[in-house]
Order: C-alpha cells, then sequence, then structure tokens
C-alpha cells in the first residue's frame, strides 16, 4: 500500500513537510495540545465522579486487561478485516447509562480514535447527551 503523500506542518511558516499533522520538530505540540484538551475536558466538562473513577487504579488494571484480552487492536476495525492499534477502551455500555457495569471485563472493548469517536457520537443519539 502507498504511503499517504506529505503536507505542510500545521505550524505557520514551518517549512517541513510529514505525513501527520506536525512535522518531527513540532510533535510535542501535538501531545502538549491534547493533553490540555484532556485538562480541560476532565476539569470543566466530566463529571467528578467520572472523573475520579478514570483515574483510579481498578479503571486501569480493567483497561490493561481489556487491552491485552483485544491483543491492543480495534475491534470495529478488526470485525471489518483491518488492522489498526487501539488507543482507546470504550464501555459498551457508557458509565453514565449503567454505573453497575463500569468495572466489567464483558462491557468492554479496545478501539481506536476514529471508531471511539463515531460510537461516541452513536451513544449520544441512543441515550441522549447528558444520559444517566
Amino acid at each position: 500500500m502507498p504511503n499517504r503523500p506529505k503536507k505542510p506542518c500545521a505550524i505557520p511558516r514551518c517549512p517541513n513537510l510529514t505525513q501527520q499533522r506536525y512535522c518531527h520538530v513540532h510533535q510535542q505540540k501535538e501531545q502538549q495540545n491534547k493533553y490540555e484538551r484532556h485538562r480541560y475536558y476532565d476539569k470543566h466538562v466530566r463529571d467528578k465522579k467520572a472523573r475520579d473513577f478514570y483515574h483510579s487504579k481498578e479503571w486501569q488494571r480493567v483497561r490493561r486487561a481489556a487491552l491485552v484480552r483485544d491483543h491492543y487492536l480495534c475491534q470495529h476495525c478488526l470485525a471489518k478485516q483491518r488492522i489498526t492499534p487501539a488507543d482507546v477502551v470504550d464501555h459498551i455500555v457508557p458509565v453514565r447509562v449503567d454505573w453497575s457495569l463500569r468495572l466489567s471485563l464483558g462491557n468492554l472493548q479496545s478501539l481506536c480514535n476514529p471508531c471511539h469517536n463515531r460510537k461516541t457520537a452513536e451513544d449520544k443519539k441512543r441515550y441522549g447527551e447528558g444520559a444517566g
């Protein structure tokens, strides 16, 4: 399969070309932006109960077990016969809908970011924006 064509770095006036959003010189900027987005979400959007849960050792242990079980591969992509690394462990039934399933390994699936975003959008349609 051919590589994607290179495009300009997202930093204004950067002369470097890359296949990602940022060139090798500005990769740290991408990580910093991601960290700031997650920090803002945790502080202002996510409720305290959910924030504490996602920072707990129990969640980290179950999350790791789900990734190992799924061989660190996105399960939605795998069903479509595509091999994609998993970035996120998702609750099949959202935590806001059924809190009791939050640590159930059977309620977890490993997903890549695009599949997780699609599934989250479907969940919002199905259960509503702030279900629970």
